[in-house]
């Protein structure tokens, strides 16, 4: 017995580890997470430990750089170029681009590509617009979504704060009966990404105490893909739950 939740509210994807990402309508689901999403990353050439790639939180700047495409129309393909805080576009595997992150960051980076993705945790993130709305505010912020970096963003039948956290062992189904499920199987544990203002970089460090004060450093959910299908704005998400959890 499957039970409505709420509706899909926003996608987003981020083709670029770190960088700027990008809202969409509607998006592919595959095994390994929205089509597209973090298939590339900074990785930092004298770094040779098992977390090798540059992100934000050693470089709060990079947050700001836009991965673009030229020449097409196909907003599910890999980017060409990057947008710098400037407004100059850089090809993306290009020695400038590389250049002039190495330079802000103190050493040399190269652009990679892997086909199943560069994820710390799991391949998709969900979170609610509740959860976003009285975090932020409890931060003293506005609610601004980009911070929390999800995949999927969801409105609530009942906007209840935090109502994603009893998802966890549970089956989200999105639409028809045979579209595509994420199995929920953990919350997401926050890092200092939220601090970043998505437009500026500015660090606020209020916005993770609220999330480590009020929800033990827990804020939205992780999913695994258990069905492949098509995502929607608008789409009905339905629960199947199959344990009850909650955080500790």
């Amino acid at each position: 017995m499957r039970t409505k939740v709420g509706e899909v509210e926003a996608l987003f994807r981020y083709p670029v580890k770190s960088m700027s990402g990008e809202t969409l309508e509607d998006a592919e689901l595959g095994w390994h997470g929205l089509q597209g999403d973090r298939r590339l990353a900074l990785r930092r050439l004298d770094d040779q430990r098992g977390f090798p790639w540059l992100t934000a939180s050693k470089l709060p700047e990079l947050i700001r750089f836009k991965p673009v495409r030229r020449g097409t129309s196909d907003h599910e393909s890999l980017p060409t170029h990057v947008r710098t805080p400037e407004g100059e576009e850089l090809e993306l595997f290009g020695q400038e681009l590389a250049a002039r992150v190495s330079d802000r960051h103190g050493s040399p980076v190269e652009m990679t590509h892997l086909d199943r993705g560069i994820f710390d945790e799991a391949s998709v993130s969900l979170i609610t617009s509740a959860t976003v709305a009285k975090l932020t505010k409890l931060a003293g912020q506005s609610p601004d979504t980009r911070r929390f970096r999800p995949n999927i963003l969801i409105s609530l039948q009942e906007s209840q704060p935090f109502g994603e956290d009893a998802w966890v062992g549970g089956l989200l189904s999105f639409g028809e009966e045979d579209a595509a499920v994420i199995a929920i199987t953990n919350w997401d544990v926050r890092c200092s990404m939220v601090n970043f203002d998505p437009d500026s970089g500015a660090v606020n460090p209020e916005v993770l105490k609220a999330v480590v004060r009020e929800r033990n450093n827990k804020a939205g959910v992780y999913g695994a893909v258990m069905r492949r299908g098509r995502l929607a704005v608008g789409q009905s998400i339905y629960l199947k739950p199959l344990e009850n959890q909650k955080p500790e």
